[in-house]
């Protein structure tokens, strides 16, 4: 393909053989509608059904189809970094392989993002097709994260958005990050974040890959993922600063026992049996002192190691890609 695509359709997908020709014949006919230049890259998670098998076949009959394929199973995010590293288009859309993503909202969505220029669009599954089990933990994770991240997004996980190339070539995706892609992106500086409601349709093969696990994967990978945006540069504010105020408290401590221990001694001229170290609040001080040194040269260390910046190295095992050489 020598012309540079207009669109990426980047698709992350993990046993979905039952889906993907009708997905690919329906994205194919919404895009050659639009006559705009396209491929669709598919990253296959460490399929076991025989994706990867229709990815190659699909890549026969159609020329804009790129694939890869890893080794095992890495997760979504992993998928997503790949696909966004080999992506060419001006927009990168990504959507799920299920079918419970629409590409008939792939041309709403870049003619949104055309006219009100923004640098990325999340869908917002309004109405969904799901059951209970997943819509109230749903609304939950994604109040949490609105009042967290101040992005007024109803539905964070939607795998069906739109980004400007250079937003999701700026993305540094790893563990279970993949949930708060808007975040990471306006904590990147593209602060032009939109929303639309799109179409949203029951599973039509195979049954979900994630079960109720993932919102307290999701919980925790928040937290994870805002002390790393606020501190990934400055270790020591955190760690630092909590170590100085358990060394000052040990240190108060101490200076509570001496104090007590000369107040009854010269001042009442009361004998006081007890040395100071033989009290067990000297003891609690001390263990303080030493957690505080620790959390102190912990943030020194951080300092040292905050400069790099490593990427899970992901082993793609196949690929089908006609690209033209960088």
């Amino acid at each position: 393909m020598n012309t540079s695509p207009y669109v990426s359709i980047v698709i992350p997908l993990y046993n979905e053989a039952e889906s993907l020709p009708e997905l690919e014949a329906w994205i194919r006919r919404v895009l050659e509608q639009q006559g705009w230049p396209y491929e669709i890259i598919f990253v296959d998670d460490g399929s076991t059904d025989g994706s990867w098998r229709v990815i190659e076949a699909l890549a026969q009959k159609n020329p804009h189809i790129r694939a890869f394929r890893f080794q095992r199973n890495y997760g979504k995010s992993a998928a997503l970094n790949v696909g966004f590293r080999h992506a060419r288009g001006q927009y990168i859309i990504t959507m799920d392989a299920d079918l419970q993503d629409s590409p008939d909202e792939i041309v709403p969505l870049v003619n949104m993002m055309e006219k009100e220029g923004y640098d990325l669009i999340s869908g917002w599954k309004k109405e969904r097709h799901d059951p209970l089990s997943k819509t109230l933990p749903s609304k939950l994770f994604n109040w949490v994260t609105r009042k967290v991240t101040g992005i007024p997004l109803h539905d964070f996980n939607c795998g069906l958005k739109i980004y400007r190339s250079q937003v999701a070539k700026a993305l540094d995706i790893h563990g279970e990050m993949h949930r708060y892609l808007p975040a990471m992106a306006k904590w990147a500086g593209f602060r032009r974040i939109g929303e639309k409601v799109v179409k949203h349709y029951p599973r039509k093969y195979g049954v979900t890959k994630f079960g109720l696990e993932r919102f307290i994967n999701g919980f925790l990978d928040l937290m994870s993922m805002v002390f790393v945006q606020r501190f990934r540069r400055r270790p020591m504010h955190f760690f630092g600063t909590i170590g100085l105020l358990l060394f000052v408290a040990a240190m108060g401590i101490v200076a509570y026992l001496v104090g007590m221990k000369v107040y009854y001694s010269w001042v009442l001229q009361v004998h006081v049996p007890r040395e100071v170290v033989d009290m067990p609040l000297f003891y609690i001080a001390l263990t303080t002192a030493i957690i505080g040194f620790q959390l102190f040269l912990a943030g020194f260390l951080g300092e040292l190691i905050a400069s790099h910046s490593s990427r899970d190295d992901y082993r793609v095992m196949a690929a089908i890609d006609r690209s033209d050489p960088a």
